[in-house]
């Protein structure tokens, strides 16, 4: 049988029956609004060649939903007492892998054992896809989304909730205040839409933030342009470390072993910045560019000194 949909009654008597309490410390808000988890659901578009991670198990309302959907679910969830409720409610779903662990090795990598367990569930059957789709817990929700576009297999989607904050930094535009590494490594990459905004009260606990739902679809054309990612990705991350200085003394300082002064002199004129110019000026195009621009220069210059 289906587990009970997930309202704030029914969690909190499972709550006081297995005598806890939610842990903030691992983020555990959960949503109770139905009509917004069907929402999650229904962008997720989940079908039977799906294999979906979900981080945060919780209580496995949105888990046994899914697997009811999907080729394959495999669910992460830190917290022992919760993973002991969910193993419950999951017990009849013969396509649900459960890990009991974190789901990131450290902040810039996804844990090994929940890779191989997606990869194992997409190569059972040819034209399998992987897909993200959780409620998240507020504290991994930038790791994992942005660890999850470094990855293979890569996912063909992404569908969770997130702090609206994430969200907007995600989606921010140049020379505003929520322009960001993280805002030119998803848009780099991907197609971003905030598909609705959430109260407080549509979890219990109630969270102190607002909320959102986001629906991320990786674009092969704009990884194309990408010369190599992972050189992309700290690169960015380099640059913004030091955001509101001059473009040009950050790039001397990051490439100082590699390129000369002159070599970045006439690299910058290749683009016609203004000597005033900073990263957080730039749009991601020109960021994408900039980083194939100086990976090549530095890849073809003789030894330093």
């Amino acid at each position: 049988m289906p587990s009970p949909r997930q309202t704030q009654s029914y969690l909190i008597q499972r709550f006081q029956e297995a005598g806890i309490r939610p842990d903030t410390r691992h983020g555990q808000n959960f949503l109770i609004d139905l009509n917004l988890l069907d929402l999650l659901l229904d962008t997720a578009d989940l079908g039977p060649q799906d294999v979906v991670l979900e981080v945060g198990t919780g209580l496995a309302s949105l888990t046994t939903r899914m697997a009811e959907q999907a080729a394959a679910v495999v669910t992460v969830e830190i917290d022992t007492r919760l993973f002991q409720l969910a193993s419950e409610e999951l017990s009849e779903y013969g396509n649900v892998v459960m890990l009991q662990q974190d789901a990131l090795k450290n902040k810039n990598h996804m844990h090994p054992a929940v890779l191989d367990a997606v990869r194992a569930k997409v190569a059972e059957q040819p034209g399998r896809r992987f897909k993200l789709v959780a409620n998240l817990p507020y504290n991994v929700a930038t790791p994992v989304l942005s660890n999850l576009l470094a990855v293979e297999p890569l996912p063909v989607s992404m569908t969770a909730t997130i702090q609206k904050e994430l969200a907007d930094r995600m989606c921010a535009a140049p020379g505003s205040k929520d322009y960001s590494a993280l805002s030119i490594w998803m848009q780099s990459q991907c197609d971003i839409h905030i598909v609705r905004t959430m109260p407080p009260q549509v979890f219990w606990p109630r969270p102190k933030v607002t909320s959102a739902i986001v629906h991320i679809v990786p674009n092969a054309e704009q990884r194309a342009a990408i010369a190599d990612v992972p050189y992309f990705h700290s690169f960015v991350r380099s640059l913004f470390l030091h955001r509101r200085k001059f473009l040009r003394g950050v790039l001397i300082g990051m490439v100082e072993n590699q390129l000369d002064k002159s070599a970045i002199d006439e690299l910058l004129a290749s683009f016609a910045f203004s000597p005033d110019v900073r990263a957080e000026q730039l749009d991601v195009h020109t960021h994408v560019a900039l980083a194939n621009a100086v990976r090549q220069a530095a890849s073809t210059a003789g030894p330093l000194g």
